[in-house]
């Protein structure tokens, strides 16, 4: 597998470069993770979304090319209607440069985003535009070796206030699934 870095925007690095990506994907792979739905995650996503009030709650597993949502809460009907007519309508896997769980697993730590729109770094992410998404709020997923396997993450279709309750719910549902998620895959169980 080859990883490309990411492209320069003007003289704005929209995608972190991330050096642990081929490293996480093998660790990926040994867990048995990132390489399909998993109905427990998509379960956990739906209590997550619950829990913040969001329209997406995900489980994000970064690889070198890709992001695979092993864990997806979205609504029936997509919310945003785009120009066309169409609806904007997440699936399981965005290119490593869509969206902002790539920045969570290099930068390590938590991220919030009131109105990604107030951020000129974020604003011009594909999903923004392409998905109508607005707000964001997701944590590292790091395991027990320190490697950052993705992120679980909530996204909006309308501006959020976070606040500290928002930070910590986030960095809670993190912590609890990647101790689950060690000891099933320890323990030979499926998810």
């Amino acid at each position: 597998m080859s990883y490309d870095p990411p492209r320069p925007a003007g003289r704005l690095l929209l995608t972190p470069q991330d050096s642990e990506a081929p490293a996480r994907a093998r660790r990926l792979y040994g867990l048995g993770l990132g390489e399909r739905p998993e109905p427990a995650l998509d379960s956990f996503a739906a209590r997550l979304a619950g829990l913040t009030g969001t329209t997406y709650a995900m489980v994000n597993f970064i690889g070198e090319q890709a992001q695979f949502f092993a864990g997806l809460h979205a609504p029936e009907t997509a919310p945003v209607v785009r120009e066309d007519g169409t609806r904007a309508e997440i699936g399981r896997f965005l290119p490593r440069d869509h969206g902002f769980c790539p920045h969570v697993v290099v930068r390590r730590r938590a991220l919030a985003l009131g109105d990604v729109r107030d951020y000129p770094r974020f604003a011009g992410n594909a999903v923004v535009d392409d998905l109508g998404i607005r707000a964001y709020l997701g944590a590292p997923l790091l395991d027990s070796t320190g490697m950052a396997l993705g992120t679980v993450c909530v996204a909006d279709v309308m501006p959020r206030s976070w606040g500290r309750e928002g930070l910590e719910t986030i960095k809670s549902a993190a912590a609890e699934l990647v101790v689950r998620l060690e000891r099933q895959a320890g323990d030979g169980l499926p998810i």
